[in-house]
């Protein structure tokens, strides 16, 4: 089923963002949901579907009815969604295909939590275990660092990826933090400091890893034909691929070939686009190895190409190919499942062209992607200022 041009993400909204201490996790949600809503020009009462992901911070199983009773609602379309960062923009895909089925009419979809100020040192440390596999990983004491640290070793080693090309990475999403109103770190870094930062896993040091924040963003998902009578201008839904190759690493296919290219190349397709009509793009950055890997297999840039785009600025805000024009998760947040819908929030405001100094010059097609697990879940989404 085809879902070009028919959905719009008809409003976006985030919560504060860093370290909040006298909010929830929910608290964060709802608060991030009524700034969505407002900018739709939309309430409570229009929302008769509600999709969310998990918390590891509080104590919910079903949190997406959890959301909905917390909000006050009662909607008739419920779901929680657990694909690790990947899970904003699988819930894009499903909220779109649901509106068009007539299960609903406007999906709220949010995610996030209170992770810097909402659990304990030892408890975000234990949470860094989760992906492992609990019978042949976790008794080795890998955490998430350790998996991606082997990913990016192996990726330098294959395509002659480099530690300064990393730093790029790190240092072009600092810069692009410090002009947004809302990001959670806006202190520069250079490249030097990226590289003499505290080691975590070799070859990744501190800069190299994205945030830990109390954050949460939420979009709006309805049909294309109710954009006259919303309060801002909506971006349009035009192609959308999801896909998944392993769950845990020691099951992966490969170490440097991952399911982007699969969700990139059914994107493309439904959209009836490619990698040449991407203006802007918003990747997953849970470290600096990561967008460097999706923006080669999305056809971005061409394998060992990367990082070296990242080096010499093509992605910072002014350049050819802006890339993670908020920051990302290596400066604006990241916080769980609520990291990869930032990328959606941002890509829907830039394509109003309204951002100011940190606006892209070209601004009619994004390109989001986010991913969960280590490199697992992959789901690409192409987004236009209007109906193409």
């Amino acid at each position: 089923m085809s879902l070009r041009n028919k959905i719009i993400i008809a409003g976006v909204g985030e919560s504060d963002i860093g370290k909040v201490p006298e909010m929830t996790g929910l608290g964060l949600n709802a608060q991030a949901c009524k700034r969505a809503l407002d900018d739709a020009g939309l309430t409570l009462k229009d929302v008769d579907g509600v999709l969310t992901a998990y918390t590891m911070t509080e104590p919910y199983f079903m949190l997406g009815t959890v959301v909905a009773e917390y909000l006050g609602i009662q909607p008739r379309y419920c779901a929680s969604v657990a694909v690790g960062g990947g899970s904003p923009a699988v819930m894009l895909k499903h909220a779109a295909e649901a509106v068009l089925a007539g299960h609903c009419d406007t999906v709220l979809v949010c995610a996030g939590e209170n992770r810097a100020t909402g659990q304990s040192r030892d408890s975000a440390v234990a949470a860094l275990t989760i992906v492992g596999h609990p019978y042949f990983e976790n008794p080795y004491g890998p955490l998430i660092p350790g998996f991606y640290a082997m990913i990016a070793r192996r990726y330098m080693h294959e395509f002659g990826t480099t530690r300064e090309q990393m730093a790029a990475v790190a240092v072009n999403g600092r810069n692009h933090a410090l002009r947004h109103p809302n990001a959670h770190m806006t202190k520069p870094i250079t490249a030097e400091d990226v590289l003499n930062s505290k080691p975590i896993a070799e070859p990744l040091n501190i800069l190299d890893c994205c945030l830990i924040s109390d954050a949460a963003g939420a979009f709006v998902v309805t049909r294309a034909d109710r954009a006259p009578d919303l309060a801002n201008a909506p971006a349009y839904l035009l192609g959308i691929g999801e896909f998944h190759t392993h769950e845990h690493l020691i099951a992966a296919p490969s170490l440097t070939e991952f399911g982007c290219r699969q969700s990139g190349e059914a994107a493309y397709a439904m959209a009836g686009l490619g990698p040449s009509d991407v203006e802007f793009a918003q990747l997953y950055d849970c470290f600096t190895i990561v967008p460097i890997i999706e923006m080669e297999e999305l056809g971005l840039a061409e394998r060992g190409e990367g990082g070296e785009r990242f080096l010499r600025g093509d992605t910072a805000i002014e350049g050819s190919l802006p890339i993670n024009t908020d920051g990302g998760l290596l400066s604006h947040a990241q916080a769980g499942a609520g990291g990869g819908i930032f990328g959606i929030v941002e890509a829907t405001r830039q394509l109003r062209g309204d951002q100011g100094d940190r606006q892209v010059k070209k601004h009619d097609v994004a390109l989001v992607h986010n991913e969960g697990g280590i490199l697992s879940s992959n789901c690409t989404m192409l987004l236009g200022s209007e109906a193409r």
